[in-house]
């Protein structure tokens, strides 16, 4: 348990059902074996936890709307929905191919702005959230008190990043981060019209608010990759717990990167073979 950095043994929260969450997809590419990596160790559990007789739930997010999804969309002149359905497609394809069992929910992003907009409200009732000058939402970290909990980070010796707009950054920055992105002329045709005002969710909240609706305000296990953990789940943690008030994982599960040449195989590095490329 990536929480506790501890070997535990697994209680449910309910007796013989297991509920997880796996943070799938960001559909703007092919996914690559190291992603499979990931969603292959996911398999795993899940199969085991069925194996142990456990009635076992599992969502597994699409993230089609985000920085990179957009950008990538604008790029080859495509729809944004044009776009994600492709490689949506694409991913499903791969996981067949690898036998990797279905998921129960694979919940999109671009189908849940009701809810996102919803958790966001209450985390701006709470006082955890605030309006910048530009109409975005951000989350106070500051606010939330047990921040870092997961990736035991010395809070102290991270620099300040203030705001930060962009959905990933440094490893070396605690900031507060986007829950919702006013809609600026870089994402195009891409926004909603709500009662934060127009604009998109930010890629944190996405999570938070999916995992919630199929899984419930608190669930058994959470899974990821190693680099999940900051900042995407300890964001998860902290929006999560500030709006419910409840624990919101009992169990965090991550895998480490593929290595390729003793490096982690990832897009930025340009050292990664997806599945088409194996097979």
């Amino acid at each position: 348990n990536t929480l506790t950095r501890k070997k535990e043994t697994f209680k449910p929260i309910k007796d013989k059902e297991a509920k997880m969450y796996t943070c799938g997809p960001t559909v703007y590419d092919y996914a690559h074996i190291g992603n499979f990596r990931a969603y292959i160790f996911e398999d795993i559990l899940r199969r085991y936890l069925k194996y142990k007789g456990y009635k076992v739930t599992q969502v597994m997010n699409i993230t089609d709307v985000d920085d990179k999804t957009i950008k990538q969309s604008q790029q080859e002149n495509k729809t944004l929905k044009e776009f994600t359905e492709f490689y949506t497609k694409a991913f499903f394809e791969d996981l067949n191919a690898l036998n990797i069992e279905k998921a129960e929910f694979y919940p999109k992003a671009t189908e849940h702005i009701k809810e996102i907009v919803n958790l966001i409200k209450i985390l701006i009732e709470k006082g955890f959230a605030y309006k910048s000058d530009d109409g975005s939402i951000y989350y106070s970290v500051k606010k939330f008190k047990d921040y870092g909990k997961l990736s035991h980070m010395n809070l102290n010796e991270l620099k300040a990043g203030a705001r930060v707009c962009q959905d990933e950054y440094t490893k070396e920055s605690l900031a507060d981060f986007a829950l919702w992105k006013a809609w600026d002329e870089n994402d195009g045709e891409v926004y909603w019209e709500t009662e934060l005002g127009k604009g998109r969710p930010g890629w944190h909240i996405e999570c938070s608010a999916m995992s919630m609706k199929y899984l419930g305000e608190h669930f058994d296990i959470h899974t990821g990759g190693v680099d999940n953990i900051f900042p995407h789940h300890e964001n998860e943690i902290a929006q999560s717990e500030a709006a419910t008030g409840k624990k919101f994982v009992n169990y965090w599960l991550h895998c480490e990167h593929l290595l390729v040449n003793n490096k982690k195989m990832s897009k930025s590095m340009g050292n990664f073979y997806t599945l088409r490329d194996v097979l």
